[in-house]
């Protein structure tokens, strides 16, 4: 890892992310039930911009898991990807993110989809590279902060297996 100072410490509103797409029927089947493999795409895409805002460097996908589809997305619908880091350690991020369908017409929005995506902030040379810590600021930060710990760690467990 490399051994560059550490990054000042920063919170997870400072990071935020929050990206919106329309779904076209290219991004779906016939039945117009858009691809879970289009949806994953906007989440990788939107906890990347997360990693990077918070690490202010090169961050790359390690893991994605616990991503949940609990609605379906349908071509018209507006899809909100909402994103946030809730753990750092080291140089590993982990990234929530909170999908939301709306339909337009109706104005009806519905979850659809979360996910925790796991970032490594990589330097210059392209080697892991410490992130900054997270200031926690509020109790829900504190909270999930805890969860993405506890989520980390059985992350490393299993990857020892």
């Amino acid at each position: 890892m490399s051994s560059e100072n550490y990054p000042k410490e920063k919170s997870p509103a400072e990071s935020h992310a929050e990206v919106i797409v329309r779904m076209f029927p290219s991004d779906a089947n016939p039945a117009g039930n858009v691809f879970g493999g289009e949806i994953l795409k906007h989440i990788d895409m939107v906890a990347g911009i997360v990693a990077q805002r918070h690490s202010q460097s090169n961050a790359v996908t390690v893991s994605m898991d616990s991503v949940n589809f609990l609605k379906p997305v349908f071509v018209g619908n507006v899809l909100t990807l909402n994103a946030r880091i809730n753990y750092v350690h080291n140089s590993s991020m982990e990234i929530e993110v909170k999908a939301e369908a709306e339909d337009i017409v109706t104005g009806i929005r519905t979850v659809t989809g979360t996910a925790f995506v796991t970032f490594v902030a990589l330097d210059k040379n392209g080697k892991p590279t410490h992130a900054p810590k997270l200031s926690l600021k509020t109790d829900d930060d504190r909270i999930k902060f805890e969860e993405g710990r506890i989520r980390m760690d059985n992350r490393l467990k299993n990857r020892q297996k």
